[in-house]
């Protein structure tokens, strides 16, 4: 009869076991890829896994803690098995799915209990309150609908960080959530066969069965903001070294097309010798050197006619990013004004100009032409200058209209940001909010039918 009722406890348990396992697989999906018929096998593989495991737990109480462990090992080698991604990755999700579930489920329970017993002492009258059989399936079923709402949350709120390939820090992050489960479980097993917290003195059963519970709820919620505490600082430190990186690199390229532009400086100088000496090949009638000379000087000038913004650095930067856009087949219009006593220092015009006209083109780029030879129209349009002592940038662009559709789901297609404002738009829009905090700036970004467009205001007093 009590076997009966064992394998009646696990069965009843079947619905909340699938539903973390779907949420599981749903995670892993959206974080790691995987074809369909490996997501089958993952959820069909872990169910007959945890299935195993609790009946041979039922079976063999004392073997518990060795099962939860096997349990645990069982998950992550089906991770690593049936999703793609690199292994390193795989393991920081593995991690993250038991922490997060340990975490919502042990709270949620320990929480659930101490009220429980609390109202049964203080309201019911009852001076030993004992929870039932019953109230402890209620409260398991409650936990694991809190772990299930905990994967899915967690599953829209994945850090930068833990999408890259990063190898050694996916397992530096994975290390403290795989020690918190640990922890949760060592822990549950003790409660599970009578280690409680004893109260000071002889307090009787009821403040026992409070401190033990007590002890949980306190444990999981100092490991709660740990746990995220660990994941935000290392998405911080990734953010600012990737900044940093992308900065130097910056810098090396920004000199690279100043020391280019210098040359073009000097090919516009010596102009007028160039003319003079086509002028004489041309009355002598030496066909063949003054084609040679022309394409010489061809190549030589290509540079020369760029956009003028009144900038050298960006002057080299915007005739690049032109020469990209006629690559894209995309419409380009500059009109661009820097005045020589603008107090933006040169570098940071760069990172300006350099990250929101590689952004702009990279959204051509993804634009997909149509059937039977119709084109998309592709532009960009970059315009700066001064209004009343301040420094405007305007860049628009196109971009798919599916881009459009996924931007104007959020709740405001108009976003403003000051010092205090952050958005997420990728490392070099990162780089662009720090130049325009550096000189209390603000920035607007719009998208609206197809076309994307962000405005800088720089005050310069």
């Amino acid at each position: 009869m009590n076997q009966v009722l064992e394998y009646a406890d696990i069965l009843i348990r079947v619905p909340g076991c699938l539903g973390y396992i779907l949420a599981a697989d749903r995670f892993c999906r959206k974080y790691l890829g995987a074809f369909r018929k490996r997501e089958f096998f993952f959820v069909l593989c872990s169910f007959l896994g945890w299935l195993s495991l609790n009946t041979a737990g039922r079976w063999y109480p004392a073997a518990s803690l060795f099962l939860i462990v096997l349990n645990r090992i069982l998950f992550t080698g089906l991770i690593l098995l049936f999703f793609e991604s690199d292994r390193e990755k795989k393991i920081l999700a593995s991690s993250m799915l038991m922490a997060c579930a340990a975490l919502a489920e042990n709270f949620c329970i320990s929480l659930l209990s101490c009220l429980l017993l609390f109202f049964r002492h203080h309201v019911s009258r009852i001076s030993q309150p004992v929870l039932s059989g019953q109230e402890i399936l209620l409260m398991e079923y409650a936990s694991l609908a809190a772990g299930i709402l905990a994967v899915c949350w967690l599953s829209g709120h994945l850090l930068p960080v833990c999408y890259e390939r990063m190898g050694r820090w996916h397992r530096m992050m994975a290390v403290p959530l795989f020690v918190m489960t640990a922890v949760l479980d060592a822990a549950g097993f003790g409660a599970e066969n009578g280690i409680m917290v004893r109260s000071a003195g002889n307090m009787g059963l009821y403040y026992d069965q409070m401190f033990s519970h007590a002890e949980f709820l306190v444990l999981t919620a100092l490991f709660i903001p740990a746990a995220w505490f660990d994941l935000n600082e290392m998405n911080r430190i990734y953010i600012e070294q990737k900044k940093s990186s992308e900065y130097h690199a910056q810098a090396v390229f920004y000199k690279m097309l100043k020391e280019q532009y210098s040359q073009s400086e000097r090919l516009r100088h010596d102009m007028k010798n160039h003319l003079i000496a086509l002028s004489g090949l041309s009355k002598s009638r030496e066909w063949d050197r003054l084609d040679a000379y022309l394409k010489k000087l061809e190549g030589s000038s290509r540079e020369v006619f760029a956009d003028m913004t009144g900038n050298k650095a960006v002057d080299a930067l915007v005739c690049q990013k032109r020469k990209r856009a006629q690559e894209l087949d995309a419409a380009w219009e500059c009109d661009v004004h820097i005045a020589k006593d603008c107090r933006i220092e040169e570098f940071d015009l760069c990172v300006l100009f350099g990250n929101l006209l590689d952004n702009a083109l990279e959204a051509c780029e993804r634009m997909k032409d149509g059937g039977a030879g119709n084109k998309v129209h592709r532009f960009v349009s970059v315009r700066a200058g001064m209004i009343r002592k301040c420094f405007l940038l305007e860049v628009k662009n196109s971009m798919e209209k599916t881009e459009n559709r996924e931007i104007s789901k959020k709740p405001e297609k108009k976003v403003r940001m000051d010092r205090t404002g952050s958005i997420e738009h990728g490392i070099g829009l990162l780089n662009v909010t720090d130049a325009v905090q550096k000189y209390n700036g603000t920035m607007e970004i719009q998208s609206e039918n197809g076309i994307f467009e962000i405005s800088i205001l720089i005050p310069l007093i």
